[in-house]
């Protein structure tokens, strides 16, 4: 994890805005430039006179949060995880070709240092566990690239270097050479280049940069004294990981969920600013992602769904006594469902495999306003959804950032609701009623049939039918008993649906809510 202190703030509009900060890497302040652009936070490493940037203070990802069960700082092998006495002595100083095969999510999986305009060779400064270089077993972090596939990079600036290696193909031959004496130059760096960000670009959708280039995308675009962290499905919050006493901090969480860079401002006022300002420019490339999504999905959907009609993060309670305790969710809506994912999906087939997944038709909107464990004093931004399932209700407990994220998430869950009734329209369960097997069935237009089991291929009979305006009440035992009373001279209708009937009571009510909506009266 990063934390940055920033002083004042720049200029108005959403890609107008920066100023000075301070980034906390390994228990040191130091000073940053940060620019915010349309679609990424630079974060530039302060210069001396003599153009050298400050030395930092190492590379052993401490600037990084690891998500749990991996991932983060383990991630990547730098001068501190590999340290030149691990290196055989046999590879020292010797020019070596080594054969990379270029994966497509990921491209090489190296971050370069050095350059013609640093009066230093291209080196190797970290490589990417799992990926190319770090496949092969023969590359270290001290590895001076000589030359990519016969090109000379002995005389070329760190530009030069990085095209090289983005035009090499699939196949990339590297003549390299092992550097002992270049180690503490790869260990020097920005206090910029310590804050983890560095993870392979996703394949849906492409949260990285524009260019389709997977090494692109990697932190070889990232100079020594520069950190760009684009913004597309970040997720831009406070109050979450880190203390907040006197509402000066702002959260950015990486798409992937394994990175938080925190920033503090010296007041509150400017603080709530840049917090404007950067989920601004986060919000606003939302519906980009949604497009990208639809594209790479195509006609497979998602996860039983064909579309997607809302995403973006939350923070969810996290049950138990700890009433400030939330967790970043990525909660999408489609056509018929509320997904819920731990982080962005960098995966097609990780779209279809969700943490949760709830049909809008038996989930209900029950809370939103005033509660506990409000991210700002004397706002509370939380809302609350219950959904009926076979093993009973499960609640989820949400808070959004801003008053407008409130509105069209609370507006949006509704909407869904009703748009699924409308879109499902007939719901049929099996049922035990007076000990004969019957089949109930509820449609949004004609309201309840109770009709008998189809015996040895003949055809169902019709024991009662109910529309809408006939039901006085419902309501059920929570375990297998639904109770229906339309009032008639059989009085109250007994229904053992042989499993929790929490789900058939939420779609009743979804689809009267839908109904009553329909008639432009308040459901």
């Amino acid at each position: 994890m990063a934390v940055a202190a920033a002083g004042g703030g720049g200029g108005g509009g959403r890609a107008q805005r920066s100023g000075w900060l301070e980034v906390l890497v390994r228990e040191r302040w130091h000073k940053v430039l940060a620019n915010l652009g349309g679609e990424a936070l630079v974060l530039s490493g302060e210069e001396r006179p003599d153009g050298a940037a400050h030395n930092g203070l190492g590379g052993d990802g401490a600037a990084c949060r690891g998500a749990e069960g991996g991932g983060g700082a383990a991630a990547v092998r730098t001068a501190f995880t590999d340290p030149p006495e691990q290196v055989p002595e046999a590879v020292s100083n010797k020019k070596r070709c080594v054969k990379v095969l270029k994966q497509e999510l990921g491209g090489l999986g190296i971050s370069i240092k050095g350059g013609k305009e640093n009066k230093m060779p291209i080196l190797i400064s970290k490589i990417f566990k799992g990926l190319a270089a770090d496949q092969t077993q023969a590359l270290y972090v001290g590895d001076a690239i000589l030359a990519v596939n016969g090109t000379d990079l002995r005389d070329a600036t760190h530009d030069e270097a990085v095209q090289a290696l983005k035009r090499a193909g699939k196949e990339v031959l590297l003549e390299v050479k092992y550097m002992r004496e270049a180690t503490p130059y790869v260990k020097k760096g920005s206090p910029v280049s310590e804050i983890g960000w560095e993870t392979p670009p996703p394949e849906s959708p492409r949260l990285g940069c524009a260019s389709a280039d997977p090494l692109s995308q990697l932190s070889l675009s990232i100079h020594r004294d520069k950190k760009t962290i684009p913004l597309k499905m970040c997720y831009v919050t406070r109050n979450m990981m880190v203390s907040d006493p006197e509402n000066r901090l702002i959260e950015v969480h990486s798409p992937d969920a394994k990175h938080t860079v925190v920033l503090r401002s010296k007041d509150s006022a400017t603080a709530q600013a840049w917090f404007n300002a950067i989920h601004s420019s986060v919000n606003e490339l939302i519906p980009r992602v949604i497009a990208e999504v639809r594209d790479q999905l195509g006609k497979t959907g998602i996860a039983g769904s064909r579309e997607i009609r809302h995403l973006g993060w939350l923070a969810e309670k996290v049950p138990g006594d700890n009433e400030k305790h939330w967790k970043p969710v990525l909660v999408v809506l489609t056509e018929k469902d509320l997904l819920i994912y731990e982080s962005m999906p960098r995966m097609k087939e990780a779209w279809f495999s969700p943490l949760h997944t709830y049909p809008l038709l038996a989930t209900r909107l029950v809370h939103s306003g005033p509660g506990k464990g409000s991210p700002q004093s004397g706002v509370d931004l939380s809302f609350a959804t219950r959904t009926g399932t076979r093993q009973g209700i499960e609640t989820h407990l949400f808070r959004t950032e801003t008053s407008r994220d409130l509105s069209l998430w609370t507006r949006s869950v509704v909407q869904g609701c009703h748009n699924s009734a409308e879109l499902i329209t007939e719901i049929t369960t099996s049922c035990t009623y007076k000990s004969q097997e019957c089949r109930l069935t509820i449609h949004y237009e004609h309201g309840f049939s109770l009709t008998t089991e189809p015996q040895d291929g003949a055809f169902s009979k019709t024991i009662a039918q109910y529309p809408y305006e006939k039901l006085k009440m419902s309501s059920d035992d929570g375990i297998r008993m639904l109770y229906l009373d339309f009032g008639g001279k059989d009085g109250e209708i007994q229904l053992d649906l042989h499993s929790c009937p929490k789900p058939i009571v939420f779609i009743i009510h979804s689809f009267l809510s839908a109904k009553i909506t329909r008639l432009g009266l308040v459901a």
